[in-house]
């Protein structure tokens, strides 16, 4: 199951890291007296509607690995992966550098003081909270990774 979890991270965070945030608008799929699931993608929703009651499904996306839901609870936007057989694999949502963890913060500004942040974004899965951000400066970009508030692990690196 953890070999499972890292391969849906690795796919989660290459996936938010290269930007690609397309998705298409569903309708909300609970209504009173719904019969059965008859394809992958109400199955989804059903399991969805059971997890996340009162938030609203902006979109949905498929791939081979994963199913991710683009939804909206308490103003936020949120992203929901899925398995195809409506198990919830991971939450995610954007966040801005001062939502980190104090310390994760001080170490990027000591850190990578000539890099900027071009992705942040908070992870959960399996009941572990982790932290992915990508940092750029002119030649390369960086992505790190933090269980909790430990410190910053390195995670990926390309050249511009």
């Amino acid at each position: 199951m953890k070999r499972s979890a890292n391969k849906i991270a690795l796919s989660i965070a290459l996936l938010l890291t290269i930007g690609v945030m397309s998705s298409f608008a569903t309708p909300a799929f609970a209504t009173p007296g719904f019969t059965a699931p008859t394809d992958r993608s109400d199955l989804i929703k059903a399991s969805f509607q059971k997890d996340f009651k009162k938030a609203e499904i902006i979109g949905l996306e498929t791939t081979n690995t994963y199913n991710k839901l683009t939804f909206k609870m308490n103003d936020m936007v949120l992203y929901a992966f899925y398995s195809d057989n409506g198990d919830l694999l991971a939450v995610t949502r954007n966040i801005k550098s001062t939502q980190l963890p104090i310390q994760l913060l001080l170490d990027i500004k000591r850190d990578y003081a000539n890099y900027w942040i071009t992705d942040l974004f908070e992870f959960n899965g399996d009941g572990i909270n982790s932290y992915y951000v990508t940092l750029e400066n002119a030649d390369t970009a960086i992505t790190l990774r933090a269980n909790g508030s430990d410190n910053w692990q390195f995670y990926s690196k390309r050249s511009k």
